[in-house]
Order: C-alpha cells, then structure tokens, then sequence
C-alpha cells in the first residue's frame, strides 16, 4: 500500500477530486496548506503599501492505494492538476506499514 500527498493549486481541487472519483477512489483527506517552492511568493499592494506573502495557498490530497495503482493514480492527479504554469504543485508517494478501520478493526488493504 502507498500514501500519496498531492500538493495542488486550491482552484484545481474539483478537477482532481472528480477525476479521482471516477477512477474509483472512495476517500481521500483534503486540508488548506501554505508553502512555496520555486515561485518564492509575490508582491502585493495593500492601500499603496507593497509587502511580500511568502506562503502562498495550496491544497494538500491524502490518500491511500494499492501498490498496483499509484502509477494510474498520479497520471490522474497531474492531468486533471496541471496548468502548465509554475507553482502547479507536486506529488508524494511513500510507504504504508499498517491500517486500521477503528470502527471494525479491519487491517490493511481491507481498511481501505
């Protein structure tokens, strides 16, 4: 089993959260990040004051997959995420041990 963190635009968040439905995905967590990469924030103006936001807003995809299914997973991700501009975001993948569904105490690929 794999994690996959997908960092993404806010605005693009529908686009991937549709296209990860129709592929059958049954859950995913979304939270509001902030952070910057290579576009190193921007300037602003605010009542004729200029000021810097170095943290810009992202949205960050949790979710969990069989191992066999993380290379169509991220192809979906980055499709449906891409703009072709920068700061379109990246993506994780890294090692699940062990899950448990509290509710029944179902263990692994069935607690997905």
């Amino acid at each position: 089993m794999k994690k996959i963190e997908a960092v993404i635009k806010p605005f693009k968040l529908e686009d991937v959260k549709d296209a990860l439905t129709e592929a059958g995905i049954t859950g995913m967590t979304v939270s509001d990040v902030k952070g910057y990469g290579r576009q190193q924030g921007h300037s602003e103006l605010y009542r004729g004051a200029e000021y810097v936001v170095d943290f810009l807003p992202k949205i960050k995809l949790e979710l969990i997959v069989a191992d066999e299914d993380v290379d169509s997973i991220i192809k979906l991700i980055t499709d449906s995420a891409k703009t072709g501009k920068i700061g379109d975001g990246k993506i994780f993948v890294s090692n699940i041990e062990k899950i448990v569904r509290i509710r029944t105490g179902e263990e692994d690929e069935e607690a997905i």
